[in-house]
């Protein structure tokens, strides 16, 4: 087992299709910021949620994604200048990011003491990661991810799947995703690691680290990219993988 492989893995895009329930997380949440927004996100807003999914980085990114869509704003804006808008949008309501954060957090902590199965519902696993991660040794696996880690439990516990919480790596970490695989490289040395991720810039921030140059990183097709990421990836000569590939 000394030189198995180890498997780094993304959560949101790679593991679980969160896109729904984050949307509607970040629209709940939203509605605590500005008092003109309804209880319930109409479809469409949800729907455009999901398009402009590969953009979002981190969850609470939702809640201010949700208001532009309220507002108005097309999918092609949100992609072309989303960073300002969001910069708007916290200056307006007197918001920073650690706010944005923890009422994210409250929010979705909410709505699972509420109602722990339909939160669960909303947040499937691809098919067939189940049985992938159960099949797995469990020393041989972690997720880094920028998900609050008791979200990722949740996920976990609704789909019979164990993992140990020190091999969870979140947001509560205060990691970055470069800065957890060098240490699962001084953690493990010798041993290989396969790095699956869905986000193009964040392959690019680990092939950037000469101390990284071992890691396999391989694109995950099935998650949160554009048709423009993917090109983007096979020009770079990242290894594009298909879900069914991953299962395998």
């Amino acid at each position: 087992m000394t030189n198995s492989i180890i498997y780094a893995l993304d959560f949101d895009g790679v593991i679980c299709d969160s896109a729904i329930e984050t949307a509607i997380s970040g629209w709940k949440a939203a509605c605590q910021i500005w008092p003109d927004m309804h209880e319930l996100a109409a479809a469409e807003l949800i729907e455009g949620f999901r398009q402009v999914r590969p953009i979002i980085e981190t969850g609470f990114e939702a809640i201010l994604t949700m208001r532009q869509l309220f507002l108005g704003s097309s999918v092609e804006s949100i992609y072309t200048d989303h960073k300002q808008q969001f910069a708007a949008l916290k200056q307006q309501a007197n918001v920073n990011d650690e706010q944005l954060k923890t009422l994210f957090g409250a929010t979705r902590d909410r709505w699972i003491a509420a109602n722990r199965s339909e939160w669960a519902v909303m947040n499937p696993l691809y098919a067939g990661v189940a049985e992938k991660l159960q099949g797995l040794q469990q020393d041989n696996w972690f997720i880094i991810t920028t998900k609050q880690e008791r979200f990722v439990k949740e996920i976990f516990a609704a789909n019979a799947i164990e993992l140990a919480d020190e091999q969870i790596f979140g947001l509560d970490r205060k990691l970055s995703k470069v800065e957890v695989l060098k240490w699962l490289r001084l953690e493990h040395p010798g041993r290989p690691i396969r790095f699956v991720e869905d986000r193009l810039p964040t392959l690019v921030n680990v092939a950037n680290e000469p101390e990284l140059a071992g890691v396999e990183l391989l694109f995950a097709l099935w998650g949160y990219n554009t048709e423009a990421d993917k090109a983007s990836a096979q020009a770079l000569g990242f290894r594009l993988q298909q879900l069914d590939a991953f299962l395998r």
